[in-house]
């Protein structure tokens, strides 16, 4: 019913997936109301600050990348899914480079931060943004939706088709409000080895080795420990989606479905909701809204790319 931050900073150090540069990462308690914000303090400028909002989302391939227009910071949606999962409302994220350190490929780790640390109740109603109305956002065959839900949390119904010998077809239901998110913050990143030439050639994925990523070839998981999960895939592509998810600004009551989706078709679902305020309120768990609907809504809206 509260909002939440950390009862103090958590200190990170690892390699970028994407960048290949050693990252030192703080995680620093935040007052009431103000958000998930992330520094850049090796930017000289003034410009440090990006709050981990939708309209500062860019366009990204293989991962999540907020701007400012002036720095910019890549992969955090494992970060945000942790702190999104663990109820944390309002905390700083200080670091010293371009990209989030990617640790095992999952939440894991930060998730085993936080409870080490604990988090502190900070007396001022936690808000979330009740969905009204259901939207759809459509790419060919691949789709994501959120719609109303009799849940008071947020439900996600995942569904991948990879059409190969290891991962094939998954899928996975969870519900945030009875521990769901534990059965994902664990799930890894992953790839398959066919895609790493392409991969390179667009400069990415210079940190990435077996020790933070699954990588399948042909009919194998190349990883000496194995899975830790067998549907380790579509648990992550939850996981990644929780992350993204946290983007509006607070939490969700709604139920989302997806199939074949990723980054950016979570990321435009976002914009979409965003731009149509009367599919959703601003409230608390008490119905104390603070935001007022038209009393004309739609049944639903569909965004084709």
């Amino acid at each position: 019913m509260y909002q939440k931050t950390l009862k103090s900073k958590i200190n990170f150090k690892g390699i970028s997936l994407h960048s290949g540069l050693v990252s030192n990462l703080i995680i620093k308690p935040a007052a009431p109301n103000s958000g998930i914000n992330f520094i850049r303090v090796d930017y000289k400028g003034k410009e440090k600050i990006i709050p981990a909002y939708i309209d500062n989302s860019l366009p990204a391939k293989l991962c999540t990348t907020i701007s400012n227009k002036h720095v910019s910071i890549s992969t955090i949606e494992h970060l945000m899914s942790a702190l999104s999962g663990m109820g944390i409302d309002n905390a700083t994220v200080e670091i010293d480079s371009q990209e989030l350190p990617i640790l095992d490929g999952s939440s894991k780790e930060f998730v085993i931060a936080i409870q080490d640390t604990g988090t502190a109740i900070q007396g001022v109603e936690k808000k979330y943004i009740k969905i009204l109305k259901k939207i759809i956002v459509k790419d060919k065959d691949k789709f994501i939706s959120i719609e109303p839900t009799n849940k008071n949390q947020l439900e996600i119904d995942y569904e991948i088709n990879f059409h190969d010998r290891v991962i094939k077809k998954q899928s996975k239901k969870i519900d945030l409000e009875k521990d769901g998110f534990m059965q994902v913050y664990d799930s890894r990143t992953f790839c398959l080895q066919k895609d790493l030439e392409n991969i390179f050639k667009m400069g990415l994925a210079k940190g990435g080795s077996l020790e933070n990523a699954i990588v399948v070839s042909e009919d194998k998981v190349l990883n000496q420990d194995g899975l830790r999960y067998k549907d380790e895939f579509v648990r992550h592509k939850i996981l990644d989606c929780i992350g993204d998810l946290y983007l509006a600004g607070c939490s969700i009551i709604g139920k989302v479905n997806c199939y074949q989706g990723g980054h950016d078709m979570t990321r435009k679902l976002l914009e979409a909701l965003k731009k149509n305020k009367n599919a959703w309120s601003l409230t608390t768990k008490n119905l104390k809204k603070f935001s007022t609907v038209s009393s004309y809504l739609p049944n639903q809206l569909v965004v084709n790319l």
